[in-house]
């Protein structure tokens, strides 16, 4: 499980770099720097910002038939929905199988206490469901507009 969590979290660093290319020059970047984008997204000088990455597992608790499997699927897709609009909720998603994790919570906060509590908000999570694991995450802050930019591609809204 360690070997999944690691390789999770370096293939979050990995694509962070690949996105942002290179940052280890330290020059500044001639195409286009936006002070005001970059103020707004709470980006560092790199562009980067600090998150906190939840690895939700299975819970111990199990739903009793399949309206309540829905219901709380409903609530939980619900709440991750309310969480991007409110700018809270960066990313969010299930992985596929076979993974010891069902899902990934990135949250724009630093503090892991504000980001125990907006996953404790969660009906999936309050039913014992789904629990997870805490990580500081330093990543791009471009990720702040993911939640607007996906609004303009999806058909259809959980």
């Amino acid at each position: 499980m360690r070997t999944m969590r690691s390789s999770v979290l370096v293939f979050c660093g990995w694509m962070a770099a690949l996105l942002l290319g290179s940052c280890a020059t330290g020059e500044p970047n001639p195409t286009g720097f936006d002070a005001d984008l970059a103020s707004r997204l709470g980006a560092d000088a790199y562009g980067m910002r600090t998150y906190v990455m939840v690895l939700l597992e299975a819970g111990e608790a199990r739903a009793e038939d399949r309206s309540m499997t829905q219901e709380l699927m409903d609530g939980h897709l619900a709440n991750i929905a309310r969480l991007a609009d409110e700018g809270k909720m960066v990313l969010a998603g299930p992985f596929g199988s076979p993974s010891p994790y069902r899902g990934l919570f990135v949250f724009a906060t630093d503090n892991l206490d504000t980001a125990q509590t907006w996953m404790n908000s969660d009906p999936a999570v309050q039913a014992g469901m789904l629990k997870g694991s805490f990580h500081p995450w330093y990543g791009s802050a471009a990720l702040m507009e993911t939640a607007h930019i996906h609004k303009r591609i999806e058909q259809t809204a959980p």
